[in-house]
């Protein structure tokens, strides 16, 4: 936590910081304010070693503060450098600093040198160190003629680079003309001193653009030596050798190198096959933070080197041959250190007090003091002071005794300088820290309060807490030495005010500063780990909780840095989003929330995810006949473990292009030992496959080709079948040429009847799949084998089949055939089996023909006759033959079935089946309908399934409510189509149901409904009625007497009065003047009960009152409640037709058309 001292009103943040801090607090409260006086202070110098760039001006600083300001001179090599001589040297007013201006004219070598600086006052002198200036150089290289290098194959290489010495010395790095660096491995690699190593050469590293470049960084120039040309005869390798050193030589070296520093040891070795190097420490370790291997581990560096790691290093060089040691003697020196600095003294007069200076190194340095500038030993006398070795003791100190005192430590490789002044004043407590400062604390975490102070003699500090507070103690309250005081643990009821007090002999100074305790920030839901595929999108989500008071502030961080400036990175509030994730956007985001006062953060990992990368570096080893060693490096897993490798093979040869499956290896395998087929071109590729799927296949492998040998296998497949009487087809499925194994793929055919003695008969015949022999029995076994051969030899023996040669026609019909009639429309046929051999091939089954024919004509009209076919598989003996017509004569006949075709047939077989019941009246139509009758006509059944018997003809009235009547049932004779009903009920409509009937039952019915005529006297009545002149005078009197009671009572409301006739005619509604149905306010209609749809008279016979069957499936279920009707099986209704009892006849005389004035006279008859 960063203490920030702001005036009041201000926020300034305290907290418990490394302990520097309180270090460097103590050091500033013995700081003199600036408006004291005191002697000079070197605040700002240039470095010991200044290497300037001389193309610009030089610029060697000095600046010191004191009490008068202090005055500046310079020396130059040891002697007074006089700037007013030099008009290109300028000091800078207020400063020491000089200007010496080369770039319009001089050269920096004018002003190589070694410069000190001086700062003076009344009070004393202080020194800078000597500051070596030197110009950089980057001098060009020496021109030489370089011959073309020429060695074998195998020899080892070393090509010198012996770069110009620069100052400071130039970085050496090695490339081509293209400007490329070259690559190195460990192999080739370039050694601390610029040179490149070659542990052995091979017939690549020919070229002629070996350059060895050289940048001087400070001046920013490159130099390049002459192109260095290598040419490697690719002969036969020289023969293995062991490991010998290139560098360093010898068995044994020193190196000597200075605390501090990184220590840099190398060995590099020549060998075939390329050494190996090792690093080890003889008696000890080596530090493991601290050691680090470059250039392919033949370097080993440790950094911050001390005197601990002196000692002896021993690099090993190693191959299959042998190997070799060198031990590196380090010894590790020490400029001077310091152990303790002498600081800055203040002293009132009378006081006592030292300064110390103590250093180490190695060799131990010597030290040495100085007064203002000048040797100890001869500056000015001072009673109060006493030296001892690295120490001065003062003692009852005057204003006389203030001076600056130099210390120096130094041994042969540099030395330290330190100022250190003696400043005897005083002066009353003073408080530096800033009156009313507010500090802002976080709850539990240290408060750290300020107040600097400077008095002379030295102060003592107290601090109170609020108005009337005691002193605090150090049993809750730590109190540091520079007077800052701290609060351990911070509480919410730490806030308040307190008061610094510092007290000495002169006075007495007081300070108050304020505290507030604000409440930590905390990070309630943290981003959380996600892992998603590349492409997609993922979020993270921070969601902070801090002090209200406080000004909050979210960051995401992604590995410690900024996001990408991408757009697909949205930060929303407390969101992060990253649309389109890449493989780069793996790694960890941070969330981090600020406040003025505080900081927490927290971190999720994204694993971007994918199919894994393809392998690459496929390499055949181990390459034999029938097997070969396939090796290769895995792709990029993408996060994702790799789970196995896929691995195709091509055959260049027989199938270009087409890969095929070879094997399959766990993930963590990358060699796989793979079985070759001979005679075949390889080219392998391998896919990697991870839980998201499988890579792009690699890049394929080098070809390999095999040897030919004799097939391995035979063809599959093989089969002999007769495609005429008297041959035999074999074939079979040829190898392909994966599995030739060789050139010149043939097969060897051969047969022998299965059933005979004789020999083998056999072929060869080219890669064909099929071969034929003739002049076969028909339909014999035989036995058939077919052998792959190539031109280095046959395959094994194979497999026997058995096949036949060609089938002819059965030559015998089946015999006894005979039918049973089990229904009119099912029989069983049944008949013996064909002897096997008249078969004369593979029985297929039976077939039966059957036809429907005229009783003594089967011989007539035979070809016109639709025959049926139903075909029995197998060796049947019996058949059903269904869906025959009632009442018909059948013939049939059988014959059997091989591969060939049909035998001959059985002789005709003749049969009948029984009546049935017949189909529906083709037609019904009412005709003529009068008052009381109807007359119906029909056509028989177009099925009459055997002798029609009689019809059955049903009917009933069906009334205006949609009630039907008693139900009538009338028998007429068969040879009827006519008939007419009398004495039925006029206007009446009626439904009928008519049927046929054979022996064997009843046959469907048909529908139909009519309705009778009106009587023609009645109706005439009516319309004489309605147009008499009573009648009309009638209507008119009461039409006048409604109009005269309306008038009346449109007088009588407006005198005040009310007559409630609405309420009277709402209360006594007459029921005759209501609609005849409450459904819809309309006159009824004749209409189905289950839609309700408006049913004139007559709807539901067509216009000629012709019913097809197809139109007349109604039953009596359509005018029903929802109770079935039933009829027995011979057609018979059964039940009562409605739910609801039978009305009286008369209720059934209903007219169902609308109720006309003459209709309404005839509901009332």
């Amino acid at each position: 936590m960063q203490l920030k001292i702001m005036p009041k009103k201000k926020r300034l943040p305290a907290g418990r910081v490394a302990l520097i801090l309180f270090l460097c607090q103590m050091i500033s409260a013995l700081e003199v304010p600036l408006d004291l006086v005191q002697p000079p202070t070197i605040t700002q110098q240039s470095p010991k070693d200044y290497i300037i760039d001389p193309r610009e001006n030089i610029v060697i600083q000095c600046e010191a503060k004191g009490k008068p300001p202090p005055s500046f001179s310079w020396t130059r090599n040891g002697t007074h450098f006089d700037i007013d001589k030099d008009p290109l040297v300028t000091m800078k007013p207020g400063s020491g600093t000089l200007t010496i201006n080369i770039m319009s004219e001089g050269k920096a070598e004018t002003y190589e040198g070694v410069y000190q600086c001086t700062a003076r006052n009344e009070r004393g002198a202080a020194i800078s160190n000597n500051i070596v200036v030197r110009p950089s150089r980057s001098p060009l290289w020496t021109k030489e003629k370089l011959e073309p290098i020429t060695l074998r194959n195998g020899q080892s290489l070393v090509l010198p680079c012996r770069p110009p010495l620069g100052l400071p010395p130039p970085i050496i790095f090695w490339m081509d003309n293209s400007f490329q660096r070259l690559p190195q491995s460990e192999r080739v690699s370039q050694g601390l001193n610029g040179d490149l190593y070659f542990s052995n050469v091979l017939p690549e590293d020919t070229r002629e653009d070996y350059i060895c470049y050289a940048r001087f960084n400070h001046t920013q120039t490159i130099q390049q030596k002459q192109p260095i040309s290598v040419k490697v005869i690719s002969a036969k390798p020289n023969r293995e050798r062991p490991p010998t050193f290139l560098t360093p030589e010898g068995n044994t070296s020193n190196k000597e190198e200075l605390r501090g520093n990184v220590l840099s040891l190398e060995c590099i070795a020549e060998g075939l096959p390329t050494p190996v190097i090792y690093w080890i420490k003889e008696d000890g370790t080596l530090p493991t933070n601290r050691t680090f291997y470059r250039n392919f581990k033949k370097t080993l560096q440790i950094i911050q080197v001390s005197e601990a790691d002196s000692g002896n290093y021993q690099c090993i060089a190693k191959n299959a041959l042998g190997a070799i040691h060198h031990t590196i003697s380090v010894t590790v020196k020490a400029a001077p250190y310091w152990i303790l600095a002498p600081q800055n003294l203040v002293l009132s007069p009378g006081e006592d007090g030292s300064l110390i200076c103590r250093a180490n190194g190695n060799p131990k340095p010597r030290i040495s003091w100085l007064s203002n500038g000048v040797p100890i030993e001869i500056a000015p006398d001072d009673p109060s002071r006493k030296i001892d070795g690295d120490t001065i003791i003062f003692s009852n100190v005057q204003e006389r005794s203030s001076a600056v005192y130099q210390c120096n430590a130094s041994n042969e490789y540099g030395y330290l300088l330190a100022n250190a002044f003696v400043n005897v004043l005083a002066e009353p407590p003073r408080i530096l820290t800033s009156a009313n400062t507010l500090y802002q604390v976080i709850a539990n975490r240290p408060a750290l309060l300020d107040c600097a102070f400077f008095g002379s003699p030295l102060p003592t500090i107290e601090w109170f807490k609020g108005a009337k507070g005691s002193a605090l103690r150090d049993d809750i309250y730590v109190l540091h030495e520079n007077g800052t005081l701290e609060i351990p643990v911070a509480q919410k009821d730490s806030t308040g005010t307190y008061t610094c007090v510092a007290r000495n002999k002169l006075g007495m100074a007081k300070n108050e500063v304020h505290l507030e305790i604000k409440d930590p920030t905390r990070i309630i839901k943290q981003p959380e780990y996600a892992v998603v595929q590349r492409g997609s999108t993922v979020s993270f989500e921070c969601k902070v909780k801090h002090d209200h008071t406080l000004t909050l502030t979210i960051t995401w961080l992604k590995d410690n840095g900024e996001l990408p400036s991408d757009g697909r990175f949205t930060v929303d509030k407390d969101h992060l989003e990253v649309a389109d994730v890449r493989d780069s956007d793996g790694g960890a985001y941070t969330c981090v929330a600020n406040t003025t006062l505080d900081m927490v953060s927290a971190s999720a990992v994204l694993s971007v995810v994918d199919v894994p990368n393809p392998p690459f570096d496929l390499e055949l080893t181990d390459q034999l006949d029938k097997s070969v060693q396939l090796s290769w490096t895995p792709g990029d897993d993408n996060n994702n473990p790799i789970i196995k490798f896929i691995i195709e093979y091509e055959d260049a040869m027989h199938e270009a292009g087409l890969w095929h499956h070879q094997t399959e290896v766990p993930g963590m395998q990358t060699t796989a030992q793979l079985k070759l087929s001979p005679y075949v071109n390889y080219s392998f590729r391998v896919m990697a496959v991870n839980s998201l799927g499988r890579s792009l296949p690699s890049e394929p492998s080098e070809q390999y080709l095999t040897k030919a040998a004799e097939p391995d296998t035979n063809p599959m497949a093989v089969e002999g079948l007769g495609s005429e009487p008297d041959n035999l087809v074999i074939t079979w499925k040829p190898l392909n040429g994966f599995e030739s194994n060789g050139p010149g793929l043939q097969y060897k055919v051969s047969w022998r009847q299965k059933d005979g003695d004789d020999e083998w008969a056999s072929v060869v015949v080219a890669n064909v799949s099929k071969y034929i022999v003739s002049g076969t029995p028909t339909f014999v076994p035989y036995l058939i084998k077919v052998q792959a051969l190539n031109d280095v030899g046959f395959a094994p023996e194979p497999a026997v089949v058995m096949g036949h040669s060609g089938e002819d026609l059965p030559m015998v019909a089946p015999g006894n055939v005979h039918v049973n009639v089990v229904n009119s429309t099912l029989a069983e046929v049944n008949w013996d089996p064909v002897p096997l051999k008249s078969i004369r091939g593979h029985l297929q089954g039976y077939r039966i023909y059957y036809w429907k024919a005229q009783e003594g004509s089967l011989k007539r009209n035979r070809r016109h006759i639709e025959k049926k076919i139903l075909t029995f598989q197998g060796n049947k003996t019996h058949g059903m033959l269904p869906g025959l017509e009632p009442f018909s004569h059948y013939a049939l006949n059988v014959r059997v079935v091989n591969g060939k075709g049909e035998g001959p047939a059985s002789p005709d077989r003749v049969f009948n089946t029984p009546e049935g019941v017949p189909s529906a009246p083709s037609s019904l139509k009412i005709i003529n309908p009068t008052l009381d009758s109807l007359t119906l006509e029909w056509d028989p059944p177009s099925r009459p399934n055997g002798i029609l018997t009689e019809y059955t003809l049903k009917y009933q009235p069906i009334n205006s409510t949609h009630e039907l009547g008693p139900l009538v049932d009338l028998k007429i004779p068969a040879n009827k189509t006519r008939w007419t009903l009398k004495n039925l009920n006029f206007s009446t409509r009626y439904k009928f149901y008519f049927y046929a009937q054979t022996a064997a039952g009843s046959g469907s019915q048909i529908t139909e409904e009519a309705v009778t005529t009106v009587d023609e006297a009645m109706a005439s009545r009516q319309v004489d009625i309605a147009t008499q002149g009573w009648f009309i005078g009638l209507m008119c009197a009461v039409a006048l007497l409604i109009l005269i009671l309306l008038i009346v009572c449109f007088i009588r409301r407006n005198k005040g009065g009310k007559y409630p006739v609405k309420e009277k005619e709402d209360a006594h509604a007459d029921p005759e003047i209501q609609p005849m149905k409450e459904d819809d306010g309309t006159f009824g209609e004749y209409s189905d009960a289950e839609d309700h749809k408006p049913l004139k008279k007559g709807s539901r016979t067509p216009s000629d009152r012709t019913v097809k069957k197809e139109d007349s499936d109604d039953s009596l279920v359509d005018y029903g409640e929802g109770v079935n009707g039933q009829f027995n099986e011979d057609g018979s209704f059964i039940g009562q037709y409605s739910g609801k009892k039978e009305k009286e006849p008369a209720e059934g005389n209903e007219s169902s058309e609308a109720p006309s004035p003459v209709n309404a006279m005839n509901s009332f008859v």
